[in-house]
């Protein structure tokens, strides 16, 4: 399962081209439409983060980018019990304010405690570029840390977005199939 992000649809980006990555290895994959991207409320976005993954088990999969992390990692942190999950990447992913969209500080809020998570999950893998103008990548090396990883880095990726020239993201599906 693939979330995007603040501004996008599923059709933008790169998620159209890892689904079809995913199908051809075998991986059923959707990209939920989370609702109003420009004008996102968290609540809305984490019901419908909800409904879309429903229970996840040690075959689930999902991927989320930028804004969809936060929506993902709140609905995971929500699970009561003993509850796994297979992989969790996260693209350009942070739970800090963003200084470039203070538009977004209330649906950001105090970001997301992610303790405790590792534990259900598999294989975590961050990714994020080292010139990302939305994203500070400390924002992301700091999520990373909060999981005791080190991120990825994919050079001169932005903030993997298709007008930065950015239509395929091999970083992720490797990260799946390895």
């Amino acid at each position: 399962m693939i979330f995007h992000g603040y501004g996008a649809t599923p059709a933008d980006h790169w998620f159209a081209w890892l689904a079809e990555q995913l199908e051809t290895d075998g991986i059923s994959t959707t990209i939920p439409t989370l609702p109003h991207p420009l004008d996102p409320d968290p609540g809305q976005w984490e019901d419908d983060v909800r409904a879309a993954l429903g229970d996840p088990d040690e075959h689930t999969i999902v991927i989320a980018h930028s804004l969809g992390c936060l929506p993902v990692l709140r609905y995971l942190r929500s699970l009561p019990g003993s509850w796994r999950l297979r992989t969790l990447v996260l693209v350009s992913g942070f739970i800090d304010r963003l200084p470039v969209l203070p538009e977004l500080d209330g649906f950001i809020g105090e970001g997301c405690d992610v303790t405790g998570l590792r534990d259900h999950i598999g294989r975590i893998v961050i990714v994020r570029s080292d010139n990302d103008s939305i994203v500070p990548p400390a924002h992301t090396d700091r999520l990373a840390e909060q999981f005791g990883i080190s991120a990825q880095v994919v050079p001169s990726g932005g903030h993997f977005l298709a007008d930065e020239g950015v239509t395929e993201l091999p970083a992720v599906r490797d990260a799946i199939s390895s």
